[in-house]
């Protein structure tokens, strides 16, 4: 069931989203070459108490996992798409890491992904996150009323195919409220005019994951949660919680 949310309940969703931002800031400087991912997951998790707030990721087991999540973080380094475990791997020279992050403040949701290019980056990758970057401003730039879902994935799945991306079958965004992960679905691809139709209230968040090897194919590790490209190639994801507003799409988890 789609809820669309009040101004009130949109600025409650803002200072959860306000919470993520915080936490990204902090983990954009930790997140050089040596600190492990553990280190960085302690970051937020600090972040987070210190904002009186908790973990959207940590305990949550969705219907596909095995188990609940471990981390405060999701950390996803080179191959991985996303939802890595963080664990005692270091950071090295030239690596890619995506850090998705949830944050729950007063029963309100927020969520968001950046990704991190460590020390000096390899130039493909300098362009991978940057294109990917651009898809997120593309889905958002189309959150407006009256567009449809099908133009937000559209315009993402457009800047994919036009530099040789891929995007991860069966993967994307989806609604945020009182819940991580609510309805609708937002795919990173389809066809403009179709789907769900954006009416003020709508709070969802967007987020393209850009593959470089192309295609849509990706395997679980034995984990039942790290999701990895088939061929070893690296991988991107970028992500704001949006309100689909009068005014157009309101971003709710910048600083």
């Amino acid at each position: 069931m789609i809820v669309r949310k009040s101004q009130a309940e949109i600025d409650a969703l803002r200072e959860a989203g306000r919470v993520v931002a915080v936490a990204h800031e902090a983990i954009r400087e930790a997140a050089v070459v040596g600190t492990t991912l553990l280190e960085l997951d302690a970051i937020a998790d600090q972040v987070l108490r210190d904002a009186g707030a908790t973990s959207a990721f940590r305990g949550y087991q969705p219907h596909f996992a095995p188990s609940p999540f471990p981390g405060v973080i999701c950390a996803s380094v080179n191959d991985v798409v996303v939802h890595g475990i963080p664990d005692h791997y270091a950071l090295q020279d030239g690596d890619v890491c995506s850090i998705d992050l949830g944050a729950v403040l007063d029963g309100w949701v927020g969520d968001a992904a950046v990704t991190h290019l460590i020390g000096t980056p390899r130039p493909e990758d300098v362009e991978l996150a940057r294109r990917t970057d651009e898809a997120l401003a593309a889905g958002i730039a189309a959150a407006v009323p009256g567009n449809r879902i099908g133009d937000i994935a559209a315009a993402i799945g457009a800047i994919a195919a036009a530099h040789g991306y891929g995007t991860p079958a069966g993967w994307g965004g989806h609604g945020v409220g009182r819940e991580m992960h609510e309805d609708p679905s937002v795919p990173n691809e389809g066809r403009p005019g179709r789907g769900l139709k954006l009416k003020p209230g709508l709070v969802i968040a967007i987020e393209p994951m850009f593959m470089a090897g192309g295609g849509h194919d990706v395997r679980i590790d034995a984990d039942g949660w790290t999701v990895r490209t088939v061929d070893g190639t690296r991988a991107a994801h970028s992500e704001h919680t949006i309100a689909v507003t009068e005014d157009g799409p309101r971003i709710l988890t910048t600083p």
